[in-house]
């Protein structure tokens, strides 16, 4: 069933509104991997200015080169452990968006729901990126401790993580902030295995910078069929 809201989600890509904030996501994610690269780079030029000089060898001029390349590796690696915290504050900030778009072609009957304030929106995303932060950077001390279970270890912490506020924020537009607590609490392991589904994309550069909405949209749909499971049109509470 997780399989079938994702497909559902992945059919709605023609979809214009769908589409605005894929793309508003997308460019915001490379302009913020693009700015982080520019500072590194930056960084290695001031550093790196002047030539350095060994006894016996001389000057050496190819330093700045070799940092400058090896920061474009750096990049690329860290981009597969950032790109989770990053993409995931883009889409708080756009998940409304995902779940109206969504509720309007699959669920048209439920009533409208007054959007979440900006500060509570902002709150929201910044309390969760600095958890996820926090979470991939204390990950890589077990990664260290237990290299052949790396791979799991990030997949499931983060596939934790983001079905917790995935479903979290999907769900609290129609139940509140207790109430999308208190279903996030009892569907626990459908929400996790979502998450590490969200989290298995994410770790492919590129193929990562279309995952989140897609995951909005994903949650939306776990959201509605969890549900109709459960019997009866949900409230419309949106605080």
């Amino acid at each position: 069933m997780i399989l079938t809201d994702f497909a559902k989600a992945l059919a709605q890509l023609p979809d214009p509104r769908f589409r605005r904030v894929l793309w508003l996501g997308v460019g915001l994610t490379i302009a913020l991997l693009v700015a982080a690269y520019a500072g590194l780079l930056w960084l290695i030029d001031a550093l790196a200015s002047d030539p350095i000089t060994l006894p016996w060898v001389g000057q050496i001029t190819w330093v700045g080169d070799l940092l400058g390349w090896g920061s474009l590796g750096l990049m690329l690696v860290l981009s597969v452990f950032l790109m989770i915290p990053v993409a995931s504050a883009i889409t708080s900030f756009f998940l409304e968006d995902v779940a109206e778009a969504v509720e309007a072609a699959h669920y048209s009957a439920l009533p409208s729901v007054p959007r979440t304030s900006l500060w509570d929106g902002l709150r929201d995303t910044v309390s969760f990126l600095g958890l996820m932060l926090v979470a991939n950077l204390l990950a890589f001390t077990l990664y260290a401790l237990f290299p052949p279970f790396a791979p799991l270890i990030f997949y499931a912490m983060n596939g934790f993580l983001l079905g917790r506020e995935y479903f979290q924020v999907a769900a609290m537009r129609r139940e509140g902030r207790a109430g999308a607590k208190a279903l996030r609490r009892r569907h626990g392991a459908t929400i996790w295995i979502a998450g590490i589904l969200m989290a298995l994309p994410l770790s492919i550069p590129l193929l990562n910078l279309f995952v989140p909405i897609l995951g909005a949209a994903t949650f939306t749909h776990l959201y509605h069929r969890l549900r109709i499971r459960r019997g009866g049109p949900a409230p419309a509470a949106s605080g």
